[in-house]
């Protein structure tokens, strides 16, 4: 394999198509020593999170796809072609071996430019059900990689046909953490149960606010850690009780580790991490018109697995949500159970396996451009 070979990699929008994407990154490197870049849009967190994992970053104007009738669409229409012509020009440059998408808008001309040059596309879908952007990916991919065996059946006969159920890709640190490391960074004693609360960047305050409404209750009975999200405000609690954070990067996979109970929005992200490190699962999903309802349609899939508990529309107060900590915090088998349940849905190594695929690819003989 030459030194200057190159894979590239595209998404973004939000950090659950950026973290998935670094993880495959991860597995690819053990074996892979070529070239790995990303095209990603103009958003600061997401050029940071990639060139701090190492990765050379291409930025390209990018516009939001939407499935309404809008008038920002024009606009947005505009910079999906200005991101076209841009992708085309970074991939004629590079000459990549293949382009794997992570999803979000940005993905799409990165896409449709590789496939216009016989670049081998690989799209990945982490949710139950595939988003616009997955959707215009796999007509121009050779693989439509699936977070769950469930998706298979929102796709057409032909993306069905070449699409293969890896699970959702986490980094290799949520395997290795410890739980004692975690405890010792938020200077919690181990006489409790810890409650990991994940308030994420989409809609954090209503779950802060709701978290908020329930803390004095909790008191002496749990340790809550809130990650409130990037410009959010903390709960006043004793410290001893409580510690909050905007935002956990290299220290989450040890708090998690140290979690007894997540409570999250539903996210693939979110998910995918709690269940790689066997946590019980409360969760409240994003919903509403400013979403297309992915997140209620993951919940309610673990659900109905009894892998989380779901909390959405009315269910999503204050009152269900101390019932719901009290059923866990009252039963570590319900716990144990619950992560139980969520392990035998999701496929396991998940981003060796994705890693081994684009391997695969690019060893096959005649597939550069």
């Amino acid at each position: 394999m030459s030194d200057t070979e190159c894979i590239a990699f595209t998404g973004g929008g939000t950090g659950g198509h950026i973290y998935p994407g670094l993880a495959v990154i991860e597995a690819l490197k053990v074996s892979y020593k070529g070239r790995i870049v990303w095209i990603g849009s103009g958003l600061e967190s997401e050029r940071s999170a990639v060139q701090n994992a190492g990765i050379e970053f291409f930025s390209v104007p990018s516009g939001k796809l939407r499935r309404s009738m809008s008038i920002r669409n024009v606009p947005d229409a505009f910079k999906v072609l200005l991101g076209y012509f841009a992708s085309l020009r970074i991939l004629k440059r590079l000459q990549p071996a293949l382009l794997f998408s992570k999803g979000g808008y940005v993905s799409v001309p990165p896409c449709r430019a590789a496939a216009s040059l016989g670049i081998p596309v690989f799209t990945h879908e982490s949710d139950l059900s595939p988003g616009l952007a997955t959707r215009l990916n796999a007509g121009v991919a050779e693989k439509v990689l699936l977070g769950w065996e469930a998706t298979l059946a929102a796709l057409s006969p032909n993306v069905q046909a070449k699409a293969v159920v890896c699970g959702n890709p986490v980094r290799m640190a949520f395997s290795i953490a410890q739980a004692e490391r975690g405890r010792k960074f938020l200077g919690f004693a181990d006489d409790l149960p810890v409650i990991m609360v994940l308030g994420g960047s989409q809609g954090a305050v209503q779950v802060n606010e709701l978290v908020q409404a329930i803390l004095p209750s909790l008191a002496g009975r749990a340790r809550v850690v809130h990650q409130t999200g990037p410009g959010n405000g903390a709960c006043s609690l004793d410290s001893s009780y409580y510690r909050a954070f905007p935002y956990l990067r290299d220290e989450l996979p040890d708090v998690l580790a140290a979690a007894d109970i997540v409570i999250g929005r539903a996210g693939a992200g979110t998910i995918g991490e709690s269940i790689a490190s066997a946590k019980p699962m409360i969760l409240i999903p994003l919903s509403g018109a400013s979403t297309r309802g992915d997140q209620v349609e993951n919940a309610r899939m673990l659900e109905s697995h009894g892998a989380a508990i779901c909390l959405s529309g009315s269910d999503a107060n204050p009152s269900r949500l101390l019932a719901a900590l009290e059923t866990l915090l009252s039963s570590p088998a319900a716990r144990v159970e619950m992560a139980q349940n969520a392990a035998r849905i999701a496929p396991v190594h998940a981003a060796q396996n994705i890693a081994q695929l684009i391997l695969d690819r690019v060893n096959k003989k005649g597939n550069r451009p």
